[in-house]
Formats: C-alpha cells, sequence, structure tokens
C-alpha cells in the first residue's frame, strides 16, 4: 500500500515507518519536527516537512491509508496549556479527517491513548471500561476517537483506534528522544550515563512492593499491532483495541531490570507519590488478539536491552 505516517518522525512513528517499509510498502512521512526528528525518517521514506492542519495540501486519492500519530502527548503540560491540546490534537484531527474524506482515503490507523480511561481503578482494564480522562491529554484524545467512530458511521471511514499503555525499547536506532523525558525507562537509563539518581514517585502503594505497576509493551510488538490494524479495518467500521502486555511490573521490578540487563548499579532518588498516579495500570490484550490476531512477543528484558543498545550504539 501507499501509506501516510503523520508524525513519522517521532518515536513510535519512526518504528513503525521502518516495519511498513520492511514489509514492502511505501511510505510518506509528514511531520512539523516541532518535537520529531529529521534523522529519525527512515532513508527509504519520502518526507514532507509540514503541520497535520496544512494536511490536504498533500493528501490526495494516491494513498491507500493513513497512520495518524502527530500529537502533543505530555500529561503536564496539557494541564497548564490545554488551548495546545485542542489545537493541535483536535482541531489536526478534525482537518485531518476533512482532508481524507475530501481526497477519498478511506482507512485510518489512528495513536490514542490509555490516558482515556484516567483514574481507572480495576485491572486489567477492557475496552469496555468507561473513558473518563482526568486531564487534557487524555480528554483530547477521547474527543478524537469520538470524533473517528462519527466519521465511520456517517462517512464510510474505517478506521482502528489503538489504545496504548507504556511504550519502550527501540529498532533498528530509532529509539525515545523525547524533550523532557518523561518516561521511567529512558529516565533510568540516563541515570547510568549521567551519574544522576532518577527520581521515582510514591513507594507506599498497596501493591506487592509499595510502588505503580504498569504495562510495560515493546516499541515493535506495537507497531507490528498497527501493520495488523490496517489489514483489519473495514469501511464503516470503527475498531477501538487496547495495546499492552498484559502483564504489570512495579517501578522497582523495572529497576532491577536495568541492573540485570546492564550489569550496573543505579541508585534512585525517592519522592512522593504524584497526584493523578493510580497504582496499577495493566491492558487487557483478548480483543487485540481475537480482531487483530496479535500477541506481543517481547518481554521487559528485551525492551530495557534494546533501549540500552540503541541509546549507546
Amino acid at each position: 500500500m501507499r501509506l501516510l505516517v503523520t508524525g513519522g518522525a517521532g518515536y513510535i512513528g519512526s518504528v513503525c515507518t521502518a516495519l511498513l517499509i520492511e514489509a514492502g510498502h511505501e511510505v510518506t512521512v509528514y511531520d512539523d519536527l516541532s518535537t520529531g526528528h529529521r534523522d529519525a525518517v527512515h532513508p527509504s521514506a519520502s518526507f514532507i516537512e509540514g503541520r497535520v492542519h496544512a494536511i490536504a495540501d498533500i493528501l490526495d486519492n494516491s494513498y491507500d491509508a493513513v497512520l495518524h500519530f502527530a500529537a502533543s502527548s505530555l500529561v503536564a503540560e496539557s494541564v497548564v496549556k490545554p488551548e495546545k491540546y485542542w489545537d493541535n490534537n483536535v482541531l489536526g484531527a478534525m482537518r485531518l479527517l476533512a482532508a481524507m474524506r475530501s481526497a477519498g482515503v478511506r482507512r485510518l490507523v489512528f495513536s490514542s491513548t490509555a490516558a482515556v480511561y484516567g483514574d481507572a481503578g480495576s485491572e486489567p482494564i477492557s475496552e469496555e471500561h468507561p473513558a473518563m480522562p482526568v486531564n487534557p491529554y487524555g480528554d483530547s484524545k477521547l474527543a478524537i476517537d469520538r470524533m473517528i467512530a462519527a466519521e465511520c458511521a456517517a462517512h464510510g471511514l474505517g478506521a482502528a483506534s489503538l489504545r496504548y499503555f507504556n511504550v519502550g525499547g527501540a529498532y533498528a536506532g530509532f529509539r525515545e528522544r523525547h524533550d523532557p523525558e518523561t518516561h521511567l525507562i529512558p529516565n533510568l537509563l540516563r541515570g547510568l550515563t549521567t551519574g544522576r539518581s532518577p527520581e521515582i514517585y510514591g513507594t507506599d502503594y498497596p501493591t506487592r512492593d509499595g510502588t505503580c505497576v504498569r504495562d510495560y509493551l515493546h516499541v515493535v510488538d506495537l507497531a507490528q499491532a498497527h501493520i495488523a490494524a490496517l489489514q483489519a479495518i473495514s469501511g464503516g467500521e470503527h475498531l477501538v483495541v487496547n495495546l499492552g502486555s498484559g502483564d504489570g511490573y512495579t517501578v522497582r521490578e523495572v529497576l532491577d531490570a536495568v541492573r540485570r540487563v546492564t550489569g550496573r548499579e543505579l541508585q534512585v532518588e525517592e519522592k512522593p507519590r504524584r497526584a493523578g498516579d493510580p497504582p496499577v495500570l495493566v491492558a487487557a490484550n483478548q480483543r487485540a488478539a481475537d480482531v487483530l490476531g496479535w500477541h506481543p512477543q517481547r518481554g521487559l528484558d528485551d525492551i530495557v536491552t534494546d533501549a540500552w543498545q540503541a541509546a549507546n550504539g
């Protein structure tokens, strides 16, 4: 297929682009490079620099589908700058859907998030769990999910909203390079190279060792789910699918994995709980198996190993 990948210069978009190209697809990356990196665009992909709001300028009926990763994605920032998230995420998606409708492009895979579930209070979290976001970032992604559902019902779009939990690892040199970096694994690995003690938040949760439990998924498994979703969607249907490993690891268990993989000791600075951090967030992934035929193949040590090698490659 001929595919347009918005946000393909970012972390997940770059890995997905690489695997799509390896699978034989023709890929054009469309990214404004506000948070992405030009050198993260696969050399076999075409590249167009631009903001998703202007996507109608380049989208035409030669494309078979769009994979939409372009978005602002920092929870804390969304609280203090909600207008940025309505503009970049919601308005940007509205412009994308209008451009797809006009051009006759009828397949969409959307990068959604587990943040739509808010403080879920149960595990594992299935797609039937009430969507109750607790920040503007989650609000913006849920608004887009609902916008896509309406587009499918009214205009025959075939789409999948893939709701990610925690993603890590690297592939072929494509890795996390966020600024600021808010994710646990790259921050722990950075502590090994800088000598600074990373911070962990909350050691008194009702979990097996007092730290939060989270579901970690390898970015390659995640990208392969997008490829499966491209094949699974059909006109007029909106699939909503959680993507996670189905297993949970505490912060201390992730720290142990970093020590085990790298063979190096790492001290952390323990901080009080952060507001809004639930004790446990783990995905139910049975629908992904049933609808996409998808099963994650890589575990926590694989995630840490690939991230460490990429950061030091």
